[in-house]
């Protein structure tokens, strides 16, 4: 389940890094990656829950409350500038198995 979480979000996060960082960065939601980690704590209680590998170099991550059941997806750079690609309500964990092989999802 843990495995098909991470999976998900991070080709969902990979999609919208292809697309977005360079929109991110020229909308200023950027900054050192100990500055938004921090921010996130701190202002929402949020916690990393997830990560991934994106394209050139980048390192896709989710963090997550789940007392308040918010999210953000950030992206950092190589460069360590990170930046936010979305945020949102209602987060929670899921405990789904992987479909049968040849069963549809």
């Amino acid at each position: 389940m843990k495995r098909t979480f991470l999976t998900l979000t991070a080709g969902l996060g990979l999609s919208i890094c292809a697309t977005s960082i360079a929109q991110a960065q020229n909308m200023q939601h950027c900054a050192t990656r100990d500055l938004v980690v921090e921010r996130l704590a701190q202002k929402y209680g949020e916690s990393r829950q997830a990560l991934g590998l994106g394209t050139q170099g980048s390192m896709v991550e989710i963090f997550a409350s789940e007392d308040s059941g918010s999210w953000t997806i950030t992206v950092t750079m190589p460069n360590g500038s990170t930046c936010l690609m979305a945020t949102g309500q209602s987060y929670e964990k899921l405990a789904e198995a992987l479909p049968a092989k040849g069963d549809d999802a």
